[in-house]
């Protein structure tokens, strides 16, 4: 990676976790903004965005090949591709399907409780602006959480 990275879990509750990466920015990211990133769906991984879209690094279609992203957007932000809501990607979600139950309100709860435990393991972004985006369903994700 061009930048440092790290990929974990945070903590909704006892059954659900959300995974994520996050990329720091290649210019400054002590004072750079920090994007939140959500891919559509209801079901689409956000590392989608990170692996084919506009991370360090991509696979292009019909390639098994991982190049380096020319115009990647950690250039001048720091990103985090958050997998939401549990039970997409690698987000576990520890019950039956048969409970398996949300609507945005429960994804946009989740996504919050995991932004509060993610400015706990990364404190030193506290001050810096944050940005949250997404495409396809990832614009319903968006101004839920913002709201």
């Amino acid at each position: 990676m061009p930048t440092k990275s790290y990929s974990g879990y945070l903590t909704v509750n006892a059954n659900k976790s959300l995974h994520y990466i996050f990329v720091e920015s290649k210019n400054d990211p002590a004072t750079d903004p920090v994007m939140l990133w959500f891919n559509g769906g209801p079901g689409c991984s956000s590392l989608l965005g990170f692996m084919q879209e506009h991370g360090p690094w991509v696979i292009e279609d019909n390639s098994t090949v991982v190049v380096e992203n020319p115009n990647p957007w950690i250039a001048n932000a720091s990103l985090i591709y958050l997998e939401s809501p549990a039970g997409v990607g690698f987000s576990p979600w520890r019950t039956t399907k048969d409970k398996m139950i949300y609507n945005d309100m429960i994804q946009s709860e989740d996504a919050y409780t995991a932004l509060v435990e993610w400015y706990k393991k990364f404190p030193e972004y506290a001050n810096n602006s944050l940005f949250i985006s997404g495409e396809r369903y990832g614009g319903i994700y968006t101004p839920y959480l913002a709201w």
